[in-house]
């Protein structure tokens, strides 16, 4: 029997290769907006809102809840933030393995370090000066996730990034670390996972959602960065 239900979302497009990454560009401003409109369209409302405590984070909860007309105040915990991806940068530009990316433009040769770090990093075998481990990453996610979903309220919307999204998948299914990198490579920007909760934890409905951008005008605005 299914207790309630969690709307998992991936912030919008944020700005990659700018001074300041965790601000959304205008085009996830405009993903996050269209979500919120596709919500209110199929009149799916929220009892509850979380969000991590990341700035592009709080900007895609907001656009949606503009959209949407709900100004419900929101929950934050520091539990649904994403891994340190500064101090990750840092450690894929200097592993032996991996050179430094020339350029900010080169986002294909960027990932696909950073991809390999991941792995390395959920592996345990990546000499890092990370600020956690891969094991307290994901406990922290699961500390976060639980807080969000130990309450009253019955459906639920929690705006996180795509470590989060990929360690909840993995959660859900019983995945190994590895299917969680992959997964959290994988979900676009502002997509939704749909999950229903029970008291033996989530039940995936669907991952990485985003029919508010599957349309023939807006094909150009399905990001991953």
């Amino acid at each position: 029997m299914f207790n309630k239900e969690l709307y998992l979302v991936r912030h919008g497009q944020a700005s990659f290769g700018a001074a300041n990454y965790d601000q959304l560009s205008s085009l996830g401003v405009q993903q996050s907006t269209w979500l919120g409109e596709y919500f209110a369209q199929r009149q799916i409302r929220f009892d509850s809102i979380f969000t991590g405590t990341m700035q592009r984070h709080r900007q895609t909860a907001q656009a949606i809840q503009v959209a949407m007309g709900d100004s419900q105040a929101r929950h934050e915990h520091s539990g649904l933030n994403e891994y340190d991806f500064s101090a990750l940068h840092d450690t894929v530009a200097s592993h032996q393995e991996f050179p430094r990316t020339p350029t900010d433009e080169e986002k294909i040769a960027f990932y696909r370090q950073l991809k390999k770090a991941l792995h390395l990093w959920a592996s345990d075998r990546l000499n890092t000066n990370m600020p956690e481990t891969w094991a307290q990453f994901k406990a922290r996610i699961h500390t976060g996730l639980l807080a969000a979903t130990d309450c009253s309220a019955q459906r639920i919307l929690i705006i996180s990034s795509g470590g989060p999204l990929g360690i909840a998948v993995q959660h859900a299914l019983g995945a190994p670390d590895a299917a969680a990198v992959e997964s959290s490579l994988l979900v676009r920007n502002a997509c939704f996972c749909h999950y229903y909760v029970t008291g033996d934890g989530l039940r995936l409905s669907s991952f990485n959602a985003i029919p508010h951008l599957d349309q023939p005008d807006r094909l150009t605005a399905i990001t991953y960065a």
